[in-house]
């Protein structure tokens, strides 16, 4: 492989551990982006995750949901008999990941074809991913996340900002290329913090309208140009619960696909008491303080808890895998500790 001989002549200057299954993924990845034909050839035997209109195939089983991966040959036997040109189309679809045994896994947009002719055949549905999001699990969730995103980003950048001629996409979908001048583009995210703010043994949890119902979570907000992360914590608590930050520390980041395509900052937030709130609801539709016992309840929850006689839902919390959970288990572990 042309991975293999580059590093026998020395271009990567740090040390590799061939035996290490990571480095292995990200070497091969890193082939497939540069190399066209090598990602021509890794389509021919890779594993796909299909979309229609950015919406991912599921299946449903309870209160779960799955992604499906089909092969390479059951997608060319699809396309086929739909009437479409296998190879072109194949072509339009993004690298996502790979395998522990780097086998290319890849995400399509079937939004040309019939929708529920594709279901139909495959026996499944299109969903949108934040109806879905939380009831994914650890690993498609992040995954599903990437290929949306990277969908989206080839969806809104077909032409040229400078020339306004098309551009066009490498193989891999890494990134996209003004053929006239060379401009080159990249996929790329929104800076956005989550905070979690606390004050003694209670912290302080919001909602948005568009959340499950029942579901609390930290603050969170874009970066405005110029600003620091610090900043954009203190503007952001401000300016949603009328709150002035006393110390703030960083935490962590996840990449999150809403609404298009963010890398969140998580930081924990201090305040001096936790006193009555001044919600901006342009922004939330509640806010509240939690106490410790109220937190650790709604962490042991493990799925969406089902309604109550008189309509309500339970208070819980976002999933393990997401990032706003570890800034939320992390703070009831400081308290217990």
């Amino acid at each position: 492989m042309k991975i293999l001989t580059a590093i026998s002549r020395g271009i990567f200057s740090q040390p590799v551990r061939l035996h290490s299954t990571y480095v292995a993924q990200m070497r091969f990845l890193f082939e497939l982006k540069e190399d066209d034909e090598a990602c021509r050839s890794a389509l021919k035997q890779g594993t796909f995750y299909l979309f229609h209109s950015l919406s991912p195939f599921l299946n449903k089983m309870g209160n779960k949901y799955s992604a499906p991966q089909i092969t390479a040959s059951e997608l060319e036997m699809l396309l086929a008999k739909l009437g479409n040109e296998e190879q072109k189309k194949m072509e339009d679809s993004v690298l996502i990941g790979c395998s522990d045994s780097c086998i290319a896994e890849f995400a399509l947009d079937l939004g040309t074809l019939d929708k529920s002719t594709v279901e139909t055949e495959l026996k499944g549905t299109f969903t949108e991913l934040q109806k879905a999001f939380f009831q994914l699990d650890g690993r498609e969730a992040p995954l599903l996340s990437r290929a949306q995103a990277l969908l989206r980003w080839h969806e809104t950048h077909q032409y040229c900002s400078k020339t306004g001629h098309p551009t066009q996409k490498n193989v891999a979908g890494s990134k996209r290329v003004c053929i006239p001048n060379g401009i080159l583009y990249y996929p790329q995210m929104s800076p956005v913090v989550i905070t979690l703010v606390s004050s003694g043994q209670h912290c302080l949890l919001a909602r948005q309208k568009a959340f499950p119902r029942g579901m609390f979570s930290a603050l969170a907000g874009f970066c405005d140009i110029g600003e620091t992360l610090e900043e954009t914590v203190r503007r952001e608590v401000a300016e949603e619960v009328g709150l002035e930050v006393e110390s703030l520390r960083y935490s962590g980041s996840q990449h999150w696909p809403f609404p298009n395509s963010s890398l969140m900052f998580a930081c924990h937030a201090k305040v001096q008491s936790h006193v009555e709130l001044n919600v901006n609801k342009l922004e939330l539709e509640a806010a509240k303080w939690f106490r410790v016992e109220e937190v650790e309840e709604a962490l042991s929850k493990d799925r969406i808890p089902a309604r109550r006689e008189d309509g309500t839902t339970p208070f819980w919390v976002p999933p393990k895998w997401a990032i706003a959970h570890q800034l939320i288990k992390e703070w009831v572990q400081e308290c217990r500790s």
